[in-house]
């Protein structure tokens, strides 16, 4: 049996490495600082905690090379995300015993070490991803393995917050181990074609990473990656503080990200990833970012009429429609970069692709914050919302790229043919 062979099994399987993978983020990120602060640390420790765990995911590109060359028959992508896998697990066992407080440098020392290696696994499921995937069904993939993410995040996110409070905390990091060894099980049901096991050398990756940096769609995706995101990242992140100042109370508050939050992101990313193998790429990216554009500019449009007045079910349905775009955008975006991406450089430069995105959740979240600052909510939404409208001009670029790599490939078949 051959997980890696068919398109369903294939897809179930990257599902599930993505809620392995999503899983500790959720973890990480959400449930982290809840657990530490319950146990009295200071809240300036948790935030600096935090801070230093994400670097890990943003840096990845930099150790990625050694995903894509450190290769062998006996030892191909599979065997990097089942090592990588182990490792998490490993360095969670002590923290099940040993006090968050009295221990607290311990708990960062590990929980850095799991992040790195949750890192390496996330480059090496997405090289492995790329190579036995054919190009036409990446959306579709895509699509699954985004919501197997959010997924994982909700679960060890927020239902591990409430699981928490019945079964102690303890409970929960037995309950991650289980969850991120359990799908390194599956993959011994799973085995890579030879070609992505080759053994490459260190002048072949060069050979190709010179070729990729000399190409102009590499710059037009990472420029694409940089900007598109803006207006969802920033809103984003703005959209707690927003629904506070505009009377949302706490557990609505709660409940929105809990539920109708991330069912809307999971079934834009399932539509979405099929709607892009379907219609292409450049099509769908572009149709799915002018929607999420457009939720936001009507929230901020009613934000800058109506102010306190609106009511909050058309806020909370504007922001519901934006995750709803997000997810399909996220899932036809990926699948783009995907695309973009020479297979034996699967591990690099689509974590450069992955960087850069990370890179634009950054800087836009620190922009519409000072634009709120300075001129409201509103103006941050319109004004971050015209940023991603621009890197349809890089998408523009793609576009006559990819015509042309198809209009080339078409002439190299019938020329067989011939």
């Amino acid at each position: 049996m051959n997980l890696l062979q068919h398109n369903s099994t294939r897809i179930a399987l990257f599902t599930l490495l993505y809620f392995s993978e999503g899983a500790p983020i959720g973890f990480i990120w959400w449930a982290l600082p809840t657990l530490l602060r319950t146990q009295d640390v200071a809240v300036e420790k948790i935030t600096g905690l935090t801070s230093i765990l994400v670097l890990p995911w943003v840096f990845k590109f930099l150790w990625s090379p050694l995903v894509d060359t450190l290769r062998a028959p006996r030892w191909g992508f599979r065997a990097w995300i089942i090592g990588a896998q182990l490792l998490m697990g490993a360095s969670l066992i002590p923290l099940i015993w040993f006090d968050p407080v009295e221990h607290f440098q311990l708990w960062r020392a590990l929980l850095l070490f799991h992040a790195f290696s949750a890192a390496t696994q996330d480059v090496a499921i997405d090289a492995l991803a790329i190579n036995v995937t054919p190009e036409q069904q990446r959306g579709s993939l895509n699509g699954s393995m985004q919501a197997g993410m959010l997924l994982g995040r909700s679960l060890f996110g927020g239902v591990a917050l409430l699981a928490a409070a019945t079964l102690g905390w303890r409970w929960i990091f037995i309950g991650l181990i289980a969850c991120i060894w359990s799908s390194s099980v599956t993959l011994l049901f799973a085995r890579e074609p030879e070609s992505s096991n080759e053994k490459r050398s260190l002048k072949d990756f060069s050979e190709h990473l010179r070729v990729a940096l000399r190409r102009r769609a590499t710059w037009l995706g990472l420029a694409f990656a940089l900007i598109s995101a803006a207006a969802f990242e920033a809103t984003g992140a703005l959209a707690g503080p927003y629904l506070i100042d505009r009377g949302v109370s706490d557990a609505t508050i709660g409940f929105f990200f809990a539920a109708p939050v991330v069912a809307a992101a999971i079934i834009g990313g399932l539509a979405g990833g099929k709607l892009a193998d379907r219609w292409g790429r450049i099509k769908t990216v572009s149709v799915f970012l002018l929607g999420f554009t457009l939720m936001i500019v009507l929230l901020g449009l009613v934000d800058l009429n109506a102010m306190e007045q609106a009511s909050q079910m058309t806020l909370l349905g504007l922001l519901t429609g934006m995750y709803f775009f997000i997810g399909l955008f996220t899932a036809a975006s990926y699948a783009l970069f995907m695309d973009l991406t020479d297979p034996k450089l699967g591990g690099t430069q689509f974590s450069a692709f992955m960087a850069a995105t990370n890179g634009c959740e950054s800087w836009s979240g620190w922009a519409g914050g000072q634009i709120v600052a300075r001129a409201g909510y509103g103006a941050s939404f319109i004004t971050m919302s015209g940023v991603s409208l621009l890197s349809l001009i890089a998408l523009k670029g793609l576009a006559t790229l990819t015509g042309r790599r198809d209009a080339e490939k078409e002439v190299e078949e019938l020329t067989g043919r011939r």
